[in-house]
């Protein structure tokens, strides 16, 4: 029997399906986390062989000594994951110091975790990149715009979603920005890519083969989204693009993917852009090397009629699935925003496409920033019928 670590096993609070496959496919399964046992859902718990709390998952420390804890009464770990990006970095550091082979280490964060280093292995897979400038100075951002124009985006290099993310279209942005940034965090100053995002969703054997493949379109960037505080829409592809399939697949043999499950970005060129490709093309984005958040993976189930969370746990267990995808569809989420008006009350948006609505809900507080704060998450076999649906569920009055 594999014995497996679930770090924060409760967050998201999907993600007790990933622990009940695992249980179902026989693992011995150890959750970590911060909240109290009884806090936990009543499916978590019955999907954990044992839980072992924290007072906080930020404590180095504390995780290790339970690592070390799990270590002593069931033997070695085969496998530590969190599926979350913020614990990326803490989970290649205990996989490092107790010798789990079966996951990114220590020596593999730099790659897929600063965007500088992303891109030479985008290079290595053929896809373009936006031309960058390490922040360093206020004169060396100057003749960075001065070759490649307003906008640029400046983030940091080693940062999580649109977080502390400044869009720069003159010379007020560029004066709160270097007012503002802290000087101790590595900032990144890109052109601004006039796109689309798409993204390449995968779980990924240990040959570094797709086991399931989709992907998503973002229509509000998120960027945009934590900015502005505005509403958020994104949909998963009836289809995949066979452009994105490509530039996917490659992406993964370039940075070595294997018995993971990803969110690859990629831009679709908008209109034609100097030195990157004409309108269409794909130009590369970032990696995340962890499945797309929040709600996605439900959504992923419910555009394919699948179970990502039962792929995934296969993969982990015997490095293959038998589960199957279904009929397809759109999947599109739409978030809306507290204290805006729209078009549509949230009864009548309800009434009016019921038989369409496959979860509607609030957002959890640490997702909202990102994803506005009632969602709701609808399936339409058409395009048409799904931009229909986004008009009257985020226009306004």
């Amino acid at each position: 029997m594999k014995n497996v670590i679930f770090i924060s096993p409760n967050f998201p609070d999907t993600y007790w399906k990933f622990c009940r496959h695992l249980k179902e496919n026989g693992m011995n399964v150890l959750g970590i986390g911060d909240a109290p046992y009884d806090a936990l859902s009543n499916e978590l718990k019955d999907s954990l062989n044992e839980y072992y709390k924290v007072d906080s998952l930020e404590d180095y420390d504390q995780v290790y000594r339970g690592v070390a804890f799990l270590i002593f009464k069931y033997g070695p770990i085969d496998w530590l994951e969190s599926n979350n990006e913020y614990w990326l970095e803490r989970d290649a550091m205990l996989r490092t110091a107790f010798h789990i082979t079966s996951g990114f280490q220590v020596e593999d964060m730099p790659r897929i975790k600063y965007k500088s280093r992303m891109k030479e292995y985008y290079a290595k897979a053929g896809i373009p990149t936006a031309r960058y400038y390490m922040v360093e100075s206020e004169q060396g951002c100057r003749d960075f715009i001065r070759k490649v124009g307003w906008p640029v985006v400046a983030k940091p290099d080693n940062g999580v979603g649109a977080n502390h993310t400044y869009k720069l279209a003159g010379e007020a942005d560029l004066r709160i920005f270097l007012e503002s940034r802290d000087p101790n965090i590595p900032y990144i100053m890109e052109e601004f890519i006039h796109a689309e995002i798409n993204s390449y969703d995968a779980i990924i054997n240990s040959a570094g083969e797709p086991m399931f493949e989709t992907g998503n379109v973002t229509l509000v960037s998120l960027m945009d989204v934590v900015n502005d505080n505005g509403n958020c829409a994104f949909y998963i592809q009836k289809e995949l693009p066979a452009d994105i399939r490509k530039a996917g697949r490659a992406t993964v043999k370039s940075f070595g993917v294997k018995s993971r499950f990803v969110h690859l970005e990629f831009f679709r060129l908008t209109q034609d852009q100097e030195g990157l490709g004409k309108k269409g093309d794909i130009v590369a984005l970032e990696v995340n090397m962890r499945p797309s958040g929040g709600i996605s993976p439900d959504m992923m189930n419910f555009a394919h009629s699948t179970d990502v969370y039962k792929v995934w746990a296969d993969m982990i267990a015997f490095d293959h699935s038998t589960q199957e995808p279904g009929e397809h569809n759109f999947c599109v989420f739409a978030g809306r925003r507290d204290g805006k008006t729209f078009k549509l009350s949230h009864e009548a948006l309800v009434e009016k496409y019921g038989p369409h609505l496959k979860l509607v809900g609030r957002v959890a507080d640490a997702l909202s920033g990102a994803m506005g704060n009632q969602m709701y998450i609808a399936n339409f076999p058409t395009k048409r019928e799904m931009e229909r649906f986004l008009k009257d569920a985020l226009g306004g009055k």
